[in-house]
């Protein structure tokens, strides 16, 4: 799973995903969290509705890039290019979508790992299926309506834009993965001009969960 600026690294985009495409082999897989940007008339095209731009020119090439499969699920959206696209992707639940069964899940359930390009810690989407996990009293959720084929829909997930409990301070994610980052269990290095890190996506998770549960059960 990627995430990256490519204001950091520098270069075109399309070249970096040739890159990992070249780098993981065809019997890897590459994916990025992509989200949506509604069309207008408010409804989420499993096909055609863009990569939320916040998260990057990467993550639209990916979404785009021929033979790419994408999660139905409208807000937790990942696109996938490789071995193992379709079966990431599938059945991604559209209530609680960073959680079981989720791409993210999967991930994990593979020994999947976490690469930052150039990109901030606090944009790893990876700590929203610990902040599932963890067992913490009263977490927040949220409900939001999403048309899709034409159908409105009401989904439900706990709160990922200001933080699964109330007292969660605005840089939590970035202190929990710089802190994994700090035991020394993930490789680090210059990629073009940008810092990056490859980070294993289940021994953070692990860490992220035991850090919520530490913090604020």
């Amino acid at each position: 799973m990627v995430h990256a600026s490519m204001r950091a690294v520098g270069g075109r985009a399309e070249r970096v995903v040739e890159a990992l495409l070249e780098t993981i082999g065809p019997a890897g897989t590459l994916t990025a969290y992509v989200d949506f940007e509604p069309n207008q008339d408010g409804e989420f095209d499993l096909e055609a509705s863009p990569a939320v731009r916040d998260h990057g020119v990467l993550a639209e090439v990916i979404r785009t890039w021929p033979g790419a499969l994408r999660s139905a699920n409208p807000g937790a959206s990942m696109a996938a290019i490789g071995r193992r696209a379709a079966w990431l992707v599938a059945d991604h639940p559209l209530d609680y979508g960073y959680g079981p069964g989720s791409p993210l899940a999967k991930l994990v359930e593979v020994d999947g790992r976490v690469l930052l390009l150039g990109a901030d810690f606090d944009h790893v989407t990876l700590l929203h299926h610990a902040e599932h996990l963890a067992r913490l009293p009263n977490k927040r959720i949220v409900r939001y309506a999403a048309r899709i084929g034409g159908v409105t829909r009401t989904i439900e997930e706990y709160d990922t834009s200001d933080g699964v409990v109330a007292s969660m301070p605005e840089l939590y994610f970035d202190a929990t993965v710089r802190a994994f980052v700090a035991t020394g269990q993930c490789a680090s290095g210059k990629v073009g001009g940008a810092v990056s890190h490859l980070i294993p996506a289940r021994p953070l998770t692990d860490f992220a969960v035991a850090a919520l549960e530490r913090d604020f059960a």
